[in-house]
């Protein structure tokens, strides 16, 4: 809790986290040939899928207004963390090179 007390002391929690609250481990994809995806339960008796090793992905050439299913080669860049090009992890914004012949086809 970021309130404090009159005297400067910090208050305690004063409850824990409902099962609504709670978050879950990140997924931390991996750049891999042999593909593995996750059913994971979720609230409502629902299912999400969680990708831990992805070779594919669908990219768009926006310019062109053209998306296409290609393979990604390699992480290129990622502007938070140097670890994640080091270990191949596929997170939001992170920049990847991709097969370019699918688009190639296209043209």
């Amino acid at each position: 809790l970021h309130k404090r007390r009159a005297t400067g002391g910090r208050k305690k929690h004063w409850r824990k986290k409902k099962k609504y609250e709670m978050g879950r481990q990140p997924a931390n994809t991996k750049l891999s040939t042999n593909v593995a995806v996750r059913r994971v339960r979720v609230r409502g008796g629902n299912h999400k899928f969680r990708a831990l090793r992805l070779d594919h992905g669908t990219f768009s050439w926006g310019s062109e207004a053209v998306s296409r299913k290609v393979r990604i080669l390699d992480v290129v860049y990622n502007a938070s963390n140097n670890e994640l090009v080091r270990t191949q992890t596929l997170v939001k914004n992170a920049i990847v090179q991709v097969d370019a012949a699918p688009f190639k086809a296209w043209y």
